[in-house]
């Protein structure tokens, strides 16, 4: 019985943190698409706009953003990679390609933006914000399990990690340096939307939630030396 209980446990356990390894994965693709769809209204819907104004020098910041969150994906998906916590039926990429292609049907008929452009446009309908939802959450299962979608891709990621492993400590240093700019933005974003009420909107609070998260791992896998030990791995 003991043993059971313990079984129990290590199970509960291994899924907690494999449920973390794919929020941290999720959490990078948001800070992607918010930092995205932001980028996309400053360059092309309101150029004029001053993002976040005083607290943000330029809304070209949010590129750091999206370096950051892009440098965080692969540590978060290794976290779960690690686990052993089998399949029910197939792959967890085939379930991701399962909801993007069910997700895409869905952005296709029942909301009036684009699929191409759906993180782009300034549309906060709940419509295509469940789309969103669904897209990066088939990504993050996609991107979980990538090595095993085919032997070539595999492949092709172990040569890429080869490569990046070389430069660890450059990784980390762009890391460190694009975590501290994700802290800025994020202190920029709460203050600004703290001196100002008509800002605080569900949209900007999730922008503020995920950036927090993208600074706070960022500065968790340097300190863990995630790449340096890649390059020793390898």
């Amino acid at each position: 019985m003991k043993k059971l209980e313990t079984a129990n446990i290590l199970n509960f356990r291994v899924l907690g943190k494999k449920f973390f390894s794919l929020s941290l994965v999720f959490n990078a693709l948001l800070t992607i698409a918010c930092a995205t769809g932001i980028l996309g209204c400053f360059y092309w819907f309101f150029q004029d706009w001053n993002l976040f104004s005083p607290y943000l020098i330029n809304g070209n910041v949010f590129w750091v953003v999206i370096v950051a969150a892009v440098i965080n994906i692969f540590p978060s998906a290794c976290l779960g990679r690690a686990l052993k916590t089998g399949r029910f039926l197939f792959h967890h990429y085939f379930y991701g390609f399962l909801v993007l292609f069910f997700s895409g049907i869905y952005v296709v008929v029942f909301t009036p933006v684009s699929l191409l452009s759906i993180f782009l446009v300034n549309n906060t309908s709940i419509g295509v914000n469940v789309g969103r939802f669904f897209l990066l959450g088939g990504w993050t299962l996609v991107l979980d399990d990538l090595p095993d979608v085919h032997e070539k891709v595999d492949s092709a990621l172990n040569w890429l990690k080869a490569k990046v492993g070389q430069g660890g400590r450059l990784v980390s240093a762009v890391q460190l340096i694009a975590g501290a700019g994700s802290f800025y933005v994020f202190a920029a974003v709460t203050l600004a939307v703290y001196n100002n009420p008509e800002w605080v909107t569900v949209a900007n609070l999730i922008l503020i939630g995920t950036l927090f998260i993208t600074g706070v791992t960022s500065f968790i896998f340097v300190r863990r030396q995630v790449w340096q030990k890649i390059a020793v791995k390898r």
